[in-house]
């Protein structure tokens, strides 16, 4: 019985694309101003502190 080399499937590599090029097939459209980032995540500033205190404990407790 003879034995045969194992042999990978083969793959067609993909044509590498820029990250301008990937951005403008999606239909993204490009950051016109910092404000393009704003997201209105938190309704309230004390709703961010609760968010940021949460995060601050869990952080410490995954470090100890």
């Amino acid at each position: 019985m003879s034995t045969s080399a194992h042999q990978e499937p083969f793959f067609a590599p993909r044509p590498r694309l820029t990250a301008a090029e990937l951005l403008a097939a999606k239909g993204v459209p490009p950051i016109a101003s910092v404000d393009d980032l704003r997201a209105d995540t938190f309704s309230s500033d004390e709703e961010l502190d609760e968010f940021l205190a949460f995060y601050r404990s869990e952080r410490q407790r995954n470090l100890s």
